[in-house]
């Protein structure tokens, strides 16, 4: 076989980009669709998806090794190998989760990771080494043309396989039928690979044609991996601070990473100009939006969203683009794309592992912006700027720091108003002067950035750091406990969790916020008395500040569900709430996941059960299916009472639940306060009983109480679910 000549390039080239493309695509739909299957066998404890993230960085590191080793071989024997790998991942079609029941005893954490490997690992780990290996195999066929350029396709089929998800494949298909999607896309792109094997040369003299150039030195490979590894942090820093600080809008986590994957296509394209445009203008970017985004405005939280996620997308194209600069001769391919990987999963391990557990505050976003600026390449603006520092040499860089540390201390301590009733804004506005000026000059432009970020939100965020017990993370997010003359606050990110007034201890057990004696769920636990008797055996999934608590009676039995340890924590420990000090002390409080955790609990063991495990930006869509609901009523019996908190800013659940539960009697209660500025807040609960007799009493005292009205919603199932047909305009 001969090499093809330049004209066959066009068609070669197509092909090699659908195949790169269609693998791609499968790679990033795999990852949403098994983690939705395990879901009710695994819980959502953090453990769990942690341990997952590990599994897919592992598979996709050792995919990309995978490729490089493989270079070693003779092109056609490089495409025997990993067909014949192909070959054999496809024993584990059709995709599904191993349903080896999880052990007693075994910690989650260890067990998740072979539970995924088993599942998927080498469907993964065959697919993870496409994109390098196949741009290998293009340079083989195609000499003298740039390979890179294919890497641009494949982020494009990531990209697509991202969106179509939670877009198209959710909301259309079943799992089953997900399972069967898939692996009828993994034989296409099967045969399609072997398509591309049958064109690679076979004999010798065209096997070594590749020039390999200069190797690589270990502070190239080094710079390789960390302009790898912050964007790739950022990312998920991105999506951590929108839900934590900004805004919580369900499947906002979608758009941080398919702009981080745009980027590679933006960054790795043949046509440069964007890719130009977008480094030259990033040091204003960085430095404008950089130090406003962490002032965290939440007057137009989706404009300040947008804003994020501009900063993002223009930090990871400068800094993948400057990959794309340094990267080497088309032989060594595999060996860069390697690199990359290497930093990308640092990346997502400093985000999203040692960050929540080493900072208390999303600390990692602003850290990850300074580094950007410190490696994003900086271009003077204009000549005139240029000839400026050329000539001001030391001395001007020393004028620039100083002038950035005084407007750093005039805005912060303002003495004798010398900047106005309002500082912040007017030396923010002088720090981002100078640090326009001082784009070229590497220093001064990292000290300016360093200024906004620490003086527009930084200084704030550390002052809340340095109080003791005022805030506090988990894997689940982040606490700050609000603490005021007569009242404390609990807030989850950008969502109220609890309120509890202070003073005296009849204060102290006042119910607030969702569960005022006015709302469902309070007007339910004040009926449980004479519906149970004085006996009543109450469970309730959330805990959060522990405000239910104060229903408590004497002789009841309490149990609470809490997945987050931190709460507990909170709730219990933390000084600023006595909910369950004052009402419940002996509370049982059981942890982990709610669903795993009632499965295991005896038939009719509880009387009332209370869901309250929402939050406005994320939904445990496994405890809302026609399987959760039947584990519900296995627990709490013909008679029991099932109240379901459905209050959420941007998703109708009344639907789902309508739907879902089938063959309950149900009634809700819509509840809004007479004033916003109280303790109270507005709240939708329902409640579902088998028993008529049970919710005829409990409709009795109150005339609150509205039918569930049905629609034509499908019911969730651990089969399917999708949040778009419930999602509500974003305002």
């Amino acid at each position: 076989m001969t090499s093809p000549d330049r004209t066959a390039g066009w068609p070669i080239r197509w092909i090699f980009v659908t195949t790169i493309l269609a693998g791609s695509f499968l790679l990033f739909l795999v990852q949403p669709m098994v983690a939705r299957m395990a879901l009710p066998q695994l819980g959502g404890a953090p453990a769990v998806w942690n341990s997952a993230m590990l599994v897919y960085q592992a598979l996709l590191l050792g995919g990309y090794a995978y490729a490089h080793l493989l270079g070693k071989l003779m092109p056609k024997a490089q495409a025997a190998v990993h067909i014949l790998l192909l070959l054999c991942a496809a024993v584990w079609l059709p995709i599904g989760v191993n349903s080896t029941p999880t052990p007693a005893g075994v910690e989650p954490a260890l067990w998740t990771p072979w539970l995924l490997a088993a599942s998927i690992g080498p469907l993964f780990f065959a697919i993870s080494a496409q994109a390098p290996l196949l741009q290998r195999w293009f340079a083989f066929i195609c000499p003298g043309r740039d390979p890179y350029a294919l890497y641009a396709a494949s982020n494009v089929g990531s990209f697509a396989g991202l969106l179509a998800y939670p877009l198209l494949v959710e909301p259309l298909l079943p799992l089953k039928g997900q399972s069967w999607g898939w692996s009828i896309g993994y034989a296409l792109v099967f045969v399609l690979v072997i398509g591309c094997g049958w064109l690679l040369p076979h004999r010798r003299e065209q096997a070594v044609a590749l020039d390999k150039g200069e190797a690589p030195g270990r502070w190239r490979v080094l710079h390789w991996i960390v302009l790898a590894l912050v964007p790739s942090g950022l990312m998920l820093a991105t999506s951590t601070f929108l839900t934590t600080d900004i805004v919580a809008v369900p499947l906002l986590w979608v758009l941080p990473l398919g702009l981080y994957l745009l980027s590679f296509t933006v960054a790795f394209a043949d046509r440069r100009g964007l890719a130009n445009a977008v480094t030259t203008y990033a040091p204003i970017t960085i430095l404008v939006f950089g130090g406003m985004m962490i002032g965290g405005h939440h007057d137009h939280p989706l404009l300040s969203a947008l804003a994020a996620l501009m900063l993002l997308f223009a930090l990871s194209v400068t800094l993948h683009a400057r990959m794309y600069a340094l990267r080497p001769e088309p032989a060594r391919l595999t060996g860069f794309y390697l690199a990359m990987s290497v930093g990308g999963a640092l990346g997502g391990v400093f985000a999203g592992l040692i960050a929540p557990v080493l900072f208390d505050w999303t600390y990692e976003y602003p850290l990850l912006i300074l580094a950007a600026g410190i490696l994003a390449p900086l271009p003077y603006l204009l000549p005139a700027t240029q000839r400026l520092w050329q000539r001001g040499g030391a001395k001007l860089r020393i004028a620039a720091l100083l002038a950035v540390a005084g407007l750093v201390a005039l805005g912060l301590f303002n003495p004798g108003e010398l900047l106005g009733a309002n500082p912040e804004p007017v030396a923010f506005f002088g720090i981002i002067v100078v640090g326009l000026i001082a784009i070229g000059s590497r220093v001064p432009f990292v000290f300016a950035l360093a200024g906004a970020l620490f003086l527009f939100g930084g200084y704030r965020a550390l002052t809340l750091s340095l109080e003791p017990g005022a805030r506090t993370r988990s894997y689940f997010g982040v606490y700050t406990i609000m603490r005021g003359k007569d009242v404390n606050e609990l807030q989850h990110g950008t969502t109220l969790h609890g309120i509890q007034l202070t003073g005296t201890p009849e204060r102290e057990r006042t119910p607030t916020t969702y569960y005022v004696p006015q709302s469902g769920v309070g007007e339910a636990l004040r009926a449980a008395p004479t519906i149970y008797g004085p006996g009543a055996r109450i469970g309730i999934v959330g805990l959060g500040t522990g405000t239910l608590a104060c229903y408590a009676r004497p002789g009841q039995h309490w149990r609470f569900y809490e997945i987050d340890p931190v709460v507990v924590r909170i709730a219990r420990d933390s000084g600023a709430f006595t909910f369950l000090k004052r009402c419940a002390p002996d509370a049982q409080i059981v942890m982990g996941d709610a669903r795993l955790s009632l499965s295991e609990e005896p038939a009719g063991s509880l009387d009332l059960l209370a869901l309250d495990a929402f939050s406005s930006d994320a939904v445990p869509m496994h405890l809302m299916t026609r399987e959760a609901f039947d584990t519900y009523g296995r627990v709490l019996g013909r008679r029991g009472l099932l109240l379901v908190h459905v209050s959420n800013r941007y998703l109708d659940l009344s639907p789902v639940v309508a739907r879902t539960a089938s063959g309950w009697m149900a009634a809700q209660l819509p509840y809004q306060p007479a004033s916003s500025l109280g303790p109270e807040t507005g709240s939708l609960w329902i409640a579902l009983t088998r028993d008529p007799e049970v919710l005829a009493t409990l409709l009795a005292d109150s005339t609150a109480w509205e039918p569930l009205p049905i629609t034509d919603t499908e019911p969730w199932t651990d089969d399917y679910a999708s949040i778009l047909p419930v999602l509500r305009a974003l305002k």
